[in-house]
C-alpha cells in the first residue's frame, strides 16, 4: 500500500506527522498516547510542537 501511495505523490511520513499535529491540537496527552501506542511524554512533547497544550 505504500508503494501505490507513493506513486500518487503522497509522502507517508509526512502525512503522519500532519495528522498527529493536528490529533494534538484536538486531545489531552493523556487521550492522545494510548490509541496511538505512544508514550504520555511523547504525546506532550507533540502537544508542545504543535502549540496545542
Amino acid at each position: 500500500m505504500g508503494e501505490r501511495l507513493r506513486k500518487l505523490g503522497i509522502r507517508l511520513a509526512e502525512t503522519r506527522s500532519t495528522a498527529l499535529f493536528q490529533l494534538a491540537t484536538e486531545l489531552p496527552a493523556a487521550v492522545l498516547a494510548r490509541p496511538l501506542g505512544i508514550d504520555v511524554t511523547a504525546a506532550v512533547k507533540w502537544q508542545r510542537a504543535a502549540a496545542g497544550d
